[in-house]
């Protein structure tokens, strides 16, 4: 397999791509990779195979744009996050608190038993472009009391089959039941606070590679 590759537990192929800033590599899918076009940051995109709206040729890739919306995300910008991805915030829920076991399942919930997390926070969003196509993300803030619990639940969580924190259901945004598969998805740490973030298509088509991007710039939205 070239260099950069790599199959994951669950058989899939992934590159590995390593953000800068000391945070940690990450990865995005492979399958759909299709080059997006754009007016430019600021215009709307298609989240299907169909491009950019009103044409002008080929615009910054999904990476660029992942990228350039992390910077906002970190700052807390949400809106200005979705708009560097070429797309714009539809609807979100208010922020969420719960108790961290009863919001978790499998070997998060495990773990969450014998390191008692401070804090949950949850809080869903939808973003979309102009032709109907849109996606719904879900982030959960966890808080520890130690940033080597932090770590050690993110390194847990960041693994294929351990299990997850639950997401808040889609009725809070008026849309279907959604399901959160974890196949798209994104985390990052802040001291003593993980956050984990999926993403889903909600109407239309979304690229794989696109709900993956999203899921990693929802991660770095600060609590």
């Amino acid at each position: 397999m070239p260099k950069g590759f790599y199959t994951d537990d669950r058989g899939r192929v992934r590159v590995r791509l390593v953000a800068g800033g000391g945070r940690r590599s990450r990865s995005a899918l492979l399958a759909g990779l299709i080059a997006l076009s754009a007016v430019g940051y600021g215009g709307a995109v298609g989240l299907s195979t169909g491009g950019a709206a009103g044409g002008g040729g080929p615009g910054p890739s999904v990476e660029d744009r992942r990228d350039a919306g992390g910077e906002l995300a970190r700052r807390g910008d949400a809106d200005g996050a979705w708009r560097r991805m070429g797309l714009r915030g539809l609807k979100r829920t208010e922020k969420q608190r719960t108790e961290c076991v009863d919001a978790a399942f499998g070997g998060v919930r495990e773990f969450l038993r014998r390191h008692a997390c401070t804090s949950m926070d949850r809080v869903l969003f939808t973003v979309g472009d102009d032709a109907g196509n849109s996606a719904v993300i879900a982030v959960a803030w966890v808080g520890f009391d130690s940033r080597g619990d932090a770590q050690a639940f993110q390194d847990l969580v960041d693994a294929p089959g351990t299990g997850d924190v639950k997401a808040l259901g889609t009725a809070h945004l008026g849309l279907p039941d959604v399901a959160f598969t974890g196949a798209n998805y994104g985390s990052d740490r802040d001291r003593t606070t993980v956050a984990v973030a999926e993403a889903e298509v909600a109407t239309g088509y979304v690229t794989p590679e696109v709900l993956d991007a999203l899921a990693e710039v929802a991660a770095q939205l600060p609590r």
